[in-house]
């Protein structure tokens, strides 16, 4: 007699699991679809997408292209951000264990508060801020001071001779000596055009100590 019940029972046993199998299989569906925006149907990247009672989910792609297995009369949560969240419940009535979707998401909007910014917190502070404010010179202002025999005498003598003023001097010096060569270079305390020119510099002040 147990040699018949043992064997039956496990025939039992083994007939529910693959019903069970089968209609857990049945109950399955792969969900495909992408995420758009309502008002510019542009895709919606790197969405969340999770099944709420399996608690399975995936994350849509840059296009906004997702695909997941569910089940069926599931109900699936769409979040990203700058987006309210959005539902889709899986129809428990499907024949074929697949289906698209196409989920339309909308944005959030936060409206905040007016907010009025002063630039001062009293009217007496402005008007002394306004009355001390120092105007910026114009263009014609700044080239009249680049311009001005101070600043011209300041640049003379802070900046250097640049590459073509040397090449030019020590040309210069080359061609007197190969001028002079074989005779006495003439000497300029006798030259009445170097006097004048020593008086005029004089007069001038260029010999005067530099601050």
């Amino acid at each position: 007699m147990n040699k018949i019940i043992y064997p039956l029972l496990v025939l039992v046993c083994l007939s529910t699991s693959v019903l069970k199998a089968q209609s857990v299989d049945n109950n399955l569906v792969q969900i495909s679809g992408v995420v758009l925006t309502s008002d510019s149907l542009q895709h919606v990247s790197f969405a969340n997408i999770i099944a709420k009672n399996s608690r399975h989910g995936t994350i849509s792609d840059y296009f906004g292209y997702f695909s997941f297995v569910a089940q069926k009369g599931d109900t699936i949560q769409f979040s990203a951000l700058g987006f309210r969240k959005a539902y889709f419940v899986i129809p428990d009535t499907l024949t074929s264990n697949k289906y698209s979707l196409i989920k339309i998401m909308e944005a959030e909007i936060y409206e905040l508060d007016e907010a009025i910014i002063f630039p001062w917190p009293s009217r007496e502070q402005f008007k002394n801020a306004f009355l001390n404010l120092k105007i910026p010179d114009d263009d014609l202002a700044i080239a009249n001071k680049n311009l001005s025999k101070e600043e011209m005498m300041r640049l003379y003598y802070a900046v250097g001779m640049d590459e073509s003023m040397n090449y030019k001097n020590y040309i210069k010096g080359q061609t007197d000596q190969l001028y002079y060569a074989g005779q006495l270079p003439p000497q300029n305390i006798l030259n009445p055009i170097a006097w004048a020119k020593f008086i005029q510099a004089w007069k001038n002040g260029d010999f005067k100590k530099k601050q």
